[in-house]
């Protein structure tokens, strides 16, 4: 049998002919937008709560209800091990600048997203250390912006008067103002509804968007809504012992923690560094220190149980924002092209700011901070708390989703910090980081891209990690090695291979190990202090 190629005929060729001059144009135009949406920047919405610990939202073992978080962790990667900087101020510089300590030759993160053609926005709490320059701060750097520096109130104040105020692209706010536009203020929502708010204006530019979003939950004072309060009532009667060894055993369920996570003593807050305010000596005198639960008299045990029951309705409350955040973005067609990441600028919080003792906690009227036993629970099983380089202060929840980006469900036992955040975006956006500022050359950036842990991968571990507040709590991590102190005592030594939960301290018997790393720390050390010149 042979075979012949039949040619169409006259009519059918000219036919063929005239709808290539349809069909190529539009697999051109079909093509150029393929390659168009694989190329589409993506959104980018970070998100920092403050002063929660590594056990106090749902997915990471609480009782607390997160269901919002909870699904971003199930859809995305959740990290066990992410360092801060163990205090809010720290945190942000490092965040934002990509730097462990810096000069005037910093920028932030903002300015190279916006050069990259990203609407800009800023939405909470502002905090930077004395390093920072003010071309870093928000109302210089970001399109759109309300900030408060490190104002700790969420009602207003009965006395109409903030501790410190409020902006809106630099311009400050009055009480009256807000009270007018937000009758029935409460911060944690304020925040979402300038972020949303700035939202609705970026989409009607087209471009991508970068969202900032610094909650000031759960810092204290403990404020807050009764809806939310009473949605808590009774749990915590229990008490901080039965409560902290619930969450330990959930964590291990859930696979956040293996048996190397050793439950850590209960821990009292050894920090002289910070005194108490003036009045009730006595009273004070108990707030630092851990007392086991069936010790305390029944009415300790319920005006106590109250002060965990107003933190987990902050934390509930902030929770239900970010909720907002993702519906607004599900319902203008962009989260399946926004990675969101949540992560705490410290471990729980155990000092005493207390106010005054007139109150309880809750009411606009009452300015209560939790007893340092609840903050240990917070940062569940490890020791110690906000401002320490142990890792109840410095290690803190870190999760990241981004639809057909990361596989749902990951968890990474890969170290991270939040220093790695920056490089991370700027892979992430083909921001460029620039050679030289003001014409001096940049500053080497001190983190390194997340990306490769993101997509399943592993990276290449950095050659260190540095938290704890100021020296007097510094913590320096290489590999599974570590050093850190408390209060400017003699340097402890732990290896987190083994003993993650920091039970044993080598350094008496490893001294010279103790040694070298403590130089291989002042060496590195001394290379930032130049920085500073």
């Amino acid at each position: 049998m042979t075979w012949s190629l039949q040619l169409p005929n006259k009519k059918l060729r000219n036919y063929m002919r005239s709808i290539r001059f349809i069909i190529f144009p539009l697999m051109f135009l079909l093509a150029v937008a393929c390659s168009q949406h694989s190329l589409e920047k993506p959104n980018i919405v970070l998100i920092m709560g403050d002063d929660i610990g590594y056990s106090d939202i749902g997915c990471y073992g609480s009782e607390i209800r997160t269901p919002n978080l909870d699904k971003l962790a199930e859809h995305g990667i959740q990290f066990q091990t992410f360092y801060n900087m163990a205090k809010c101020n720290p945190s942000r510089s490092t965040m934002l600048t990509g730097l462990y300590w810096g000069n005037e030759q910093v920028v932030n993160l903002a300015e190279l997203l916006k050069n990259a053609g990203y609407s800009t926005l800023h939405s909470g709490k502002e905090h930077f250390d004395s390093w920072v320059p003010e071309s870093c701060y928000a109302k210089n750097v970001f399109d759109q912006s309300f900030t408060m520096w490190a104002n700790n109130e969420y009602f207003i104040p009965p006395d109409s008067t903030f501790s410190r105020p409020f902006f809106l692209n630099g311009r400050q706010l009055s009480t009256h103002e807000l009270a007018e536009e937000f009758p029935n203020f409460y911060k944690t929502d304020v925040i979402t509804d300038y972020a949303i708010r700035f939202l609705e204006e970026a989409i009607l530019t087209d471009k991508p968007f970068f969202l900032y979003l610094p909650y000031n939950a759960a810092h204290y004072p403990l404020q807050a809504k009764p809806e939310d309060i009473a949605k808590y009532k009774g749990i915590y009667d229990a008490g901080w012992d039965k409560i902290r060894q619930k969450r330990y055993e959930k964590m291990q369920q859930r696979g956040i923690i293996d048996d190397r996570y050793a439950l850590s003593p209960p821990s009292d807050n050894i920090n002289k560094f910070r005194g108490h305010p003036k009045g009730n000596a006595e009273r004070r005198k108990k707030i630092p220190l851990y007392r086991p639960w069936d010790s305390l008299t029944a009415e300790e045990q319920a005006e106590l149980s109250l002060e965990m029951n107003v933190f987990a309705a902050i934390v509930d409350c902030m929770d239900q924002n970010i909720g907002r955040v993702v519906q607004w973005l599900t319902e203008h067609d962009k989260f399946d092209n926004t990675i969101i990441m949540y992560l705490s600028d410290n471990g729980s919080c155990p000092y005493d700011s207390n106010k005054d003792f007139d109150h309880p906690p809750g009411p606009a009227e009452s300015y209560r901070t939790l007893s340092a036993a609840w903050a240990n629970v917070g940062n569940t099983p490890f020791k110690y708390f906000k401002q320490f380089g142990h890792e109840g202060g410095s290690n803190t929840q870190f999760i990241v989703h981004w639809p057909d980006q990361i596989n749902p469900g990951l968890f990474t036992t890969q170290v991270g910090h939040l220093v790695d955040i920056y490089p991370t975006l700027l892979e992430i956006s083909g921001a460029i980081y620039p050679d030289s500022l003001n014409g001096q050359p940049s500053l080497p950036l001190d983190g390194h891209s997340l990306l490769p842990i993101l997509q399943g991968d592993e990276r290449s571990e950095s050659s260190y990690f540095i938290s704890g507040f100021q020296e007097k709590f510094r913590m320096f991590r290489q590999g599974d090695l570590k050093i850190v102190r408390s209060n400017n005592g003699p340097w402890e030594l732990y290896n987190l291979s083994t003993d993650p939960s920091e039970i044993n301290n080598l350094a008496d018997s490893l001294p010279d190990l103790t040694s070298k790393f403590i130089k291989i720390y002042q060496d590195e050390n001394l290379l930032f202090s130049k920085r500073k010149n």
